[in-house]
């Protein structure tokens, strides 16, 4: 994901669901730093205050996989998430 790249589309909707959180703390996350490589005890502030233990979302989410519908998995995939694919 390039550092230009915006939130996923669900997350700027104003989501509130966790995934949507999710996606948008590592989108901010890989924004800020150029990678998806997350430590696991990140925890990243989204505007608004909002904090996500993204380093345990993401290992959650990964391990969890197999329950994402295609959208989650492509909102996933389209952060640079090459498991997501």
């Amino acid at each position: 994901m390039s550092k230009q790249q915006k939130a996923p589309a669900t997350a700027r909707k104003g989501g509130s669901g966790a995934f949507e959180r999710g996606a948008a703390a590592l989108a901010q996350y890989t924004a800020r730093t150029g990678s998806v490589t997350v430590p696991g005890t990140r925890v990243e502030v989204l505007d608004g205050g909002a904090e996500v233990k993204l380093g345990i979302w993401l290992t959650n989410t990964k391990s969890r996989r197999t329950k994402l519908g295609a959208e989650q998995l492509k909102v996933l995939a389209d952060l640079g998430l090459d498991w997501a694919t």
